[in-house]
């Protein structure tokens, strides 16, 4: 059911004004007309993989997904850090299921290995959210000669999708990338020289908002392929969360909006909320905020056209060793 006009522009004018959209006050009003609830116990027995799921939004998504009854499958790097979280979530809801995983998603023969070990375990997975991310500095690159943060955003999780995604269309599965709005400030990059990011001067928070436009444009790729199917493919972003990414990283931006930002689980609501509740969604774009879908260009920018987009997903797939349809 379409929303009345006046909370269609009250909304739209909370997400265009980015302070009131995108810190805690946007959900404080939000949920007055936003969508109900995923229903407890919803996702009882579903298998749910969370990476980067070791602190911040993931962390808090590993909660709230044990306490919609999902199998979570704790996904992170660090074997120790997914031990801390697992054990910390059960303390706190001992009734929890929680699977600890170890994967670097920014290393393509790992990912390889975990989706092959993952599937002899799991028959169907109803939800996978690509929640892992870094944002560096100086440019390095992966075992892969990857950029790192192209690895870790895009090639990673595409890998990973292609990989489970039997297992996703057994269970009608959700894929859901947790990109970000600072993805309004790049355009997409079609080049080789430019998706790694070879070209001019590197600037860390400009690759981190490059791969993040990559995210949307792959989701939505995604999705075209998929249509029709028993599997979701969405991108949303998390607004701005009090997160340990953006206090260590963006040192400065925590420090202005310290009090403005919203907490770990308001950040990860959209995402819990799409795999629990698969909303219908309209248009061709599958980007979320706040429980409804957002534009994926501002009014003043233009959409990234076909063509790019075909080079995009083709460099994407051959860099995967996987085939594009």
């Amino acid at each position: 059911m379409r929303a009345p006009l006046l909370t269609r522009v009250l909304d739209g004018a909370l997400d265009r004004s980015l302070v009131l959209g995108y810190t805690k006050v946007g959900p404080a009003l939000r949920r007055r007309w936003w969508p109900a609830d995923p229903e407890p116990g919803c996702l009882a027995g579903e298998h749910v993989v969370v990476t980067g799921a070791t602190s911040g939004l993931g962390e808090a998504m590993v909660t709230m997904f044990a306490e919609l009854g999902a199998v979570v499958h704790v996904l992170g790097r660090n074997p120790d850090k997914v031990a801390r979280v697992v054990r910390e979530v059960r303390a706190a809801r001992p009734t929890a299921e929680l699977v600890e995983e170890v994967c670097d998603v920014g290393d393509l023969d790992a990912v390889r290995a975990w989706c092959a070990d993952l599937a002899v375990r799991v028959d169907a997975l109803r939800g996978l959210v690509h929640n892992a991310g870094v944002l560096e500095q100086e440019r390095s690159e992966t075992a892969q000669g990857h950029e790192t943060g192209l690895a870790v955003h895009v090639l990673g999780p595409h890998l990973m999708t292609e990989l489970l995604l039997d297992r996703l269309d057994a269970g009608r599965g959700s894929v859901v990338w947790m990109s970000s709005g600072g993805a309004y400030s790049a355009g997409l990059r079609s080049t080789a020289e430019e998706i790694e990011y070879c070209e001019g001067p590197y600037h860390g928070t400009y690759a981190y908002a490059r791969t993040k436009r990559m995210q949307i444009e792959l989701a939505d790729a995604w999705n075209d392929r998929l249509r029709g199917g028993d599997v979701r493919v969405e991108s949303c972003h998390p607004g701005w969360a009090a997160t340990p990414g953006v206090t260590d990283s963006l040192p400065g931006f925590d420090k202005v909006m310290g009090p403005l930002l919203r907490d770990a689980r308001s950040g990860a609501d959209t995402a819990v909320w799409l795999v629990a509740t698969r909303p219908d969604s309209t248009g061709t774009h599958h980007f979320w905020h706040d429980r409804a879908p957002r534009p994926t260009t501002y009014p003043v920018q233009r959409r990234p056209d076909p063509a790019a987009r075909r080079r995009f997903t083709t460099y994407v797939a051959a860099a995967t060793g996987t085939t594009w349809p």
